[in-house]
């Protein structure tokens, strides 16, 4: 009797991990619904080929291009092993081409397409698996494949627009960094060898200057460690659960940056539950996927505590108000869509004025950090150059007089 190596999360949310035995992939399928398991991973042990693990390698835009193919086969009749056999063969991806292999392998011997993805947990997440898991339950696969796909479009235009906003500042800060080391170990040297040999007294700010390009000269390659130590170890920090909820915590804090982050956090929570909910996906499992795809622990502390208190009987408007994450305007909107029967179609409504909101906050975090930067800049450059002018100045002074 094989040995199954099985993933899943319990009726309450929590992650549960088992290895059972079972005369078949269907009977162990039916007894974990049975026990209120759903599973996200089931591994055959000793048959890794047959359910590979394979890394991610797949962009947004190839997976929004082949939900979106898929939905049309199958609304056209195709069977559904042949459609996954046909866009395994149009990948040009290897890794995707493998997954898709292997996903209809799956499918082949009796397994449902959701349970087939979730084989993949690196390709498909909880949010796509569930989905379909949804569509396949409600017969309409082909319309949560085409939701799914606009999902996917919507969250990757809402990642460029933040992109962007970093672009610019970024660029910037990397060009200021090589002026200043360039004037440090090439210029100021310079000027500081011409001032020695004239005997000029210099003032404290070219002699702060000075001492600084000396370090710069001597340990470059010490600062360039630390900072890279620095960037590591606040990285590792961040994988820890206590730091990743500090982190994101000062993030949102931090003046314009936090508030876009917010209007990201909250156009993405009410696409993804407001998806889910469309699909036919259980309000209790939405919001445990939603908060898992949130990218932001404080954010998803504040919608698993949402979840309980729905999970005990309560609306959502009180636990996201008690939450203090989300706007009011937010909680308020919810509650309507919660009393008129069409949360869906609210929580869409609110992400395509936040998605709206995010591209405006952009511009004006661009528009506020441009003069910023050029002040910071000229500060820094503009200090550095009079500091090297002021004992000029004092030479050409006491030759005048």
């Amino acid at each position: 009797m094989p040995t199954y190596a099985v993933k899943g999360i319990t009726a309450t949310g929590e992650r549960w991990e088992r290895d059972l035995t079972a005369t078949s992939r269907a009977e162990l399928e039916a007894r974990l619904q049975r026990d209120r398991i759903r599973p996200m991973v089931i591994r055959e042990k000793g048959r890794e080929f047959v359910i590979p693990l394979l890394g991610g390698g797949v962009t947004a835009k190839e997976m929004a291009i082949f939900t979106r193919q898929l939905s049309t086969m199958i609304d056209a009749g195709l069977p559904l092993v042949q459609s996954l056999e046909i866009l395994a063969t149009q990948q040009e991806n290897k890794t995707f081409q493998k997954t898709l292999t292997g996903v209809r392998t799956q499918v082949e011997s009796g397994s449902t397409l959701a349970n087939a993805l979730r084989q993949f947990p690196k390709v498909f997440d909880d949010l796509y698996t569930n989905m379909v898991e949804a569509g396949e339950t409600g017969g309409i696969l082909d319309g949560v494949l085409q939701r799914l796909a606009t999902y996917i479009e919507k969250n990757v235009k809402l990642k460029a627009a933040v992109k962007s906003a970093l672009i610019y500042p970024s660029a910037v800060i990397i060009i200021m960094t090589l002026i200043v080391f360039g004037l440090m170990k090439w210029v100021v040297p310079t000027f500081v060898k011409l001032f020695l040999d004239l005997g000029v007294d210099l003032p404290l700010p070219t002699r702060i200057v000075m001492n600084i390009s000396w370090v710069v000269q001597d340990f470059w390659w010490l600062m360039g460690l630390a900072a890279i130590g620095i960037a590591l170890a606040i990285r590792a920090y961040y994988h820890t659960t206590g730091g990743r909820y500090v982190i994101d915590s000062i993030m949102l804090r931090i003046p314009l940056i936090g508030i876009l982050l917010r209007k990201i956090a909250t156009a993405r929570f009410c696409r993804t539950l407001g998806t889910l909910l469309s699909s036919g996906v259980p309000i209790l499992d939405g919001l445990t996927i939603t908060a898992r795809t949130s990218g932001n622990a404080v954010i998803e502390r504040a919608l698993m505590a949402v979840r309980k208190a729905v999970e005990e009987g309560r609306t959502l408007v009180e636990p996201l108000k008690a939450s203090a994450v989300f706007p009011a305007m937010v909680s308020q909107m919810i509650g309507v869509g919660e009393q008129t029967g069409a949360l869906d179609a609210m929580l869409s409504k609110i992400a395509d004025f936040y998605e709206e909101e995010v591209d405006t906050a952009v511009k004006d975090l661009l528009t506020a950090m441009e003069p910023l930067i050029l002040l910071i800049l000229g500060v820094v450059v503009g200090g550095i150059v009079i500091s090297l002018y002021l004992p000029l100045f004092d030479l050409i002074g006491k030759l005048g007089s």
